[in-house]
């Protein structure tokens, strides 16, 4: 999995040309649902179609995510599956149809958008999951908007085939995951984060961050996704233009001191 993903949410008409823009910049790795409330999947999938066949890149080098999501967070006039049918089948026909959307014969994640307020369901949808990574349709499993600790834990537990990935926002109002992060390392989960600069607005702000962008000569934005990916979380970034997309990957030129990452830690943790 690559360390940052190119988020496709909220692209609707200009997915396809996003999505391609963000490839051919350098970006190895895309996230999508099957939710056509807030994501054109197949948008996505006429970017990798022509990416591929322009052999821009083989489809072994783009990590491809997708989500399954559950019928409360679906446009009612516009659901991807049956809602009368079981669970299971709706994520069998969820995957059905984000393989066809994205034009590929695997992805290589997919994520539970959320938990269902009865964790009985959420693991009944998570064995359906199961079988799409034993038939070789999928080839990691992840969670999303889990903000619960005992409930990844009691996921993790149950699980046959573990959560390899969790993606939540990343904001103080949950104190930035500390404790899930610290399961997720203990376990080896890769933990994702999403809205990640517009629910940090005050952090970008800070003195303490104008201090470091001065010294990197770097952007706020540039030193918070380079501090994230040193603290092992895989950041989404949904930039719409050549210059932002370029500005993003440029992250890896540089490398934050252990001093810089510290006095960032203490930032979040001051964070309300």
């Amino acid at each position: 999995m690559p360390r940052l993903l190119y988020g496709s949410a909220w692209k609707k008409e200009r997915t396809a040309e996003l999505v391609e823009l963000a490839l051919r910049s350098g970006f190895m790795g895309v996230d999508t649902a099957c939710q056509p409330r807030h994501y054109h999947e197949a948008g996505v999938g006429e970017a990798l179609s022509a990416i591929f066949s322009k052999g821009l890149a083989a489809r072994s080098e783009i990590y491809v995510q997708t989500k399954f999501t559950p019928f409360a967070g679906q446009d009612p006039s516009n659901v991807p599956y049956d809602p009368q049918a079981s669970l299971t089948q709706q994520v069998l026909q969820s995957c059905e149809a984000s393989l066809r959307n994205l034009r590929i014969a695997y992805v290589d994640g997919l994520v539970l958008h959320s938990p269902y307020p009865d964790d009985k369901d959420t693991i009944e949808v998570w064995r359906a999951m199961e079988s799409l990574y034993d038939q070789a349709l999928v080839r990691q499993l992840g969670v999303s908007n889990c903000y619960e600790l005992t409930r990844l834990e009691a996921l993790y537990q149950k699980a046959r085939i573990r959560p390899a990935t969790i993606q939540n926002r990343f904001h103080a109002k949950s104190g930035y995951d500390k404790e899930i992060r610290a399961f997720c390392d203990e376990c080896g989960i890769i933990y994702q984060s999403f809205w990640t600069l517009t629910a940090n607005a005050e952090i970008l702000k800070s003195p303490e961050m104008a201090d470091l962008a001065a010294k990197y000569g770097r952007s706020p934005a540039q030193v918070f996704f380079r501090y994230l990916t040193q603290r092992d979380i895989v950041c989404l970034i949904g930039a719409s233009s050549a210059p932002h997309m370029a500005q993003d990957l440029s992250i890896f030129e540089f490398r934050l001191s252990a001093a810089a990452c510290e006095s960032l830690d203490a930032l979040l943790r001051s964070a309300r």
